[in-house]
């Protein structure tokens, strides 16, 4: 069972590509795909750029990569909505981000999520993610037609973006 539920939300090798097609890549990036799978992103990243994958499967932990010595400026991934911990599965998507959002040489992030996790990101932990100078900067609508729900790559980067706001207030 564990295997079919690993092999279930795997990005599709086509949608990979066209994500990978719409995003401007410098020769100097170092890319990290740190939540591998199968390679389907790892595998189409642009020739001549350096790049680095972590998987748990393989034992490369994304927390035990070295961003101190290896200064990585993209992450492009499809991350685990769930993860184990001793208290049993939770929703780790706001804490995926916000690990990345502490790792200053990373200046763009392209995260497929989906509409829960989406969710997710409340105005107050937008504001955690922004004070850590992390700003949403797009939102694209993916149909994955095997998938449930709906999808959404969203691009963090490191310059504020005026047209996403969070109301803060109480509201009743």
């Amino acid at each position: 069972m564990k295997d079919e539920t690993y092999h279930f939300h795997q990005t599709p090798i086509s949608l990979c590509k066209d994500i990978l097609s719409n995003i401007q890549f410098n020769e100097d990036d170092i890319l990290l795909e740190p939540f591998a799978g199968e390679n389907n992103f790892y595998d189409n990243f642009p020739e001549g750029i350096t790049k680095y994958r972590t998987e748990i499967e393989d034992g490369l932990d994304f927390r035990d990569f070295d961003y101190d010595n290896i200064k990585i400026t993209k992450v492009i991934t499809n991350p685990p909505f769930r993860l184990e911990t001793e208290n049993g599965r939770k929703n780790a998507f706001f804490d995926i981000i916000m690990f990345f959002a502490k790792i200053k040489s990373i200046t763009n992030m392209y995260i497929l999520c989906n509409d829960y996790c989406l969710g997710t990101l409340t105005p107050n932990r937008m504001t955690k993610l922004n004070n850590e100078n992390l700003f949403i900067n797009k939102l694209t609508t993916v149909n994955v037609k095997k998938w449930r729900g709906r999808y959404y790559i969203v691009h963090f980067c490191r310059e504020h973006n005026s047209s996403f706001d969070y109301y803060m207030g109480n509201y009743d």
